[in-house]
């Protein structure tokens, strides 16, 4: 493997996806998301609906990070709080019509953002790619129960 730190696998993966959100940042104005709405909305497309607090553990942030993230999302329509039935003290962030609506349009900028990062790359290394992802996502979760991972085939990566 090459000695060289810049091209260690953990620099490669963190610039493809420093790459990557840098060209969905640019490319989701025209929806009016950032790529931290982005993320929010696609948790809360997975869990349906979550507190700030499950929230900001699947981001990776602080809560107060969550908390203005949230309020933004509110003030834009993209998302709604609710009341936690189990909870009295706890909101439940809820996507509203519209994010669920601009999720697929979203999705499809992604998908061909993807398509556009792997050209040249065939459908056995795709295939390959994902494959060595997904085990080292398994092999770094705490629980290595596959809870924190995607099932089988849900993160297409194309």
């Amino acid at each position: 493997m090459n000695t060289c730190p810049s091209e260690s696998l953990g620099f490669l993966i963190h610039d493809a996806a420093r790459l990557l959100r840098r060209r969905f940042e640019v490319r989701a104005t025209e929806l009016g998301l950032s790529s931290a709405q982005w993320r929010l909305l696609v948790h809360l497309n997975r869990e349906g609906a979550a507190t700030q607090a499950r929230l900001a553990e699947l981001l990776e942030v602080e809560p107060i990070s969550v908390s203005r993230l949230v309020d933004r999302m509110q003030e834009a329509g993209w998302v709604t709080r609710e009341a936690d039935p189990r909870d009295r003290r706890a909101k439940l962030v809820l996507p509203t019509a519209a994010a669920r609506e601009t999720y697929s349009d979203a999705r499809r900028l992604a998908e061909g953002i993807y398509a556009e990062a792997l050209q040249g790359v065939d459908a056995q290394a795709r295939e390959s790619l994902v494959q060595a992802l997904r085990a080292m996502i398994f092999n770094l979760s705490e629980t290595k129960t596959g809870a924190d991972v995607a099932p089988e085939g849900t993160r297409d990566v194309r």
